[in-house]
């Protein structure tokens, strides 16, 4: 299946301005798939009526997570994700995202390198449930679930 902006129909692909006292929330790919399926996990991001936004990168890594059969969606499509009203993607330039991942040394999986330096990058905070990154992103960068 191919993942790209015919799957983000509808919804407002511009992000807030890093102006905006509103906190933005990224998504990383644990945090996608708990807010998709409703899962317990997600319960704080569904009391913190911010903004969320998915990286492309956390697409990706989740398709190859389905094609591997790591994951298995049991009745969400990967379109269904991509179409949710939940969320937006958020494509940040390239050069500026991956030079900041350049920084993101602690870590050899370079999904988890993209996404954190996505959500560094925005100044937006990262939703996860990973304790790597929950080890090694500052409090004030994350939303542990």
């Amino acid at each position: 299946m191919d993942v790209d902006a015919h799957l983000f129909r509808g919804v407002a692909l511009q992000p807030p301005t890093s102006g905006q006292a509103l906190t933005v929330i990224l998504l990383d790919t644990n945090a996608l798939i708990w807010m998709a399926r409703s899962h317990p996990r997600a319960e704080p991001l569904r009391r913190e009526r911010r903004p969320l936004y998915v990286s492309p990168a956390c697409l990706l890594e989740l398709q190859l997570l389905l094609e591997t059969g790591r994951v298995r969606l049991r009745g969400v499509t990967l379109a269904d994700i991509g179409a949710d009203p939940r969320w937006a993607l958020d494509s940040p330039v390239s050069s500026a995202w991956f030079q900041q991942a350049w920084s993101v040394s602690w870590t050899r999986d370079p999904f988890d390198r993209l996404i954190v330096a996505h959500a560094q990058l925005r100044a937006w905070k990262l939703a996860t449930g990973d304790s790597q990154l929950l080890a090694q992103v500052p409090d004030s960068g994350v939303i542990a679930l």
